[in-house]
């Protein structure tokens, strides 16, 4: 399991990076507001796996 949240925890960094670069026009709140909606997505990827 501890695996798996390391590979979760890095494909959410991944992504906000690329968030950041791809958006760089966006505002300070929608880069945390998209950091959160993938921390929660990944939160769900982790309780659907556990099952």
């Amino acid at each position: 399991m501890r695996k798996i949240k390391i590979i979760n925890w890095t494909i959410w960094l991944i992504l906000v990076i690329i968030w950041n670069y791809g958006y760089p026009e966006a505002s300070p709140f929608l880069d945390v507001l998209v950091a959160i909606i993938l921390s929660l997505l990944n939160l769900l990827l982790i309780k659907t796996i556990k099952k």
